[in-house]
């Protein structure tokens, strides 16, 4: 991990292709811009953590009965 001290104006830039701007600093709060390629995607750190909690749920089934079912199924061909 790389921790920075930057002022108002200074920017971090990460690869060839994302810029990280400060533009603000207004009490315990600092307000950032971030330059990226559309296909990048940025999330806060809470959405991102609340997404990939909802792809783990969405990964494991709650109903294991159904799954067993799905085994007895017989696909003709």
């Amino acid at each position: 991990m790389l921790a920075l001290t930057r002022k108002v104006g200074e920017r971090i830039v990460i690869g060839d292709n994302i810029v990280v701007t400060v533009v603000g600093i207004k009490g315990d709060n600092i307000r950032i811009t971030i330059e990226a390629p559309k296909e990048i995607k940025i999330y806060r750190g809470e959405i991102y953590d609340a997404i990939a909690a909802e792809n783990r749920q969405a990964a494991v089934s709650n109903d294991l009965a159904e799954l067993e079912m799905l085994k007895t199924l017989q696909i003709k061909k």
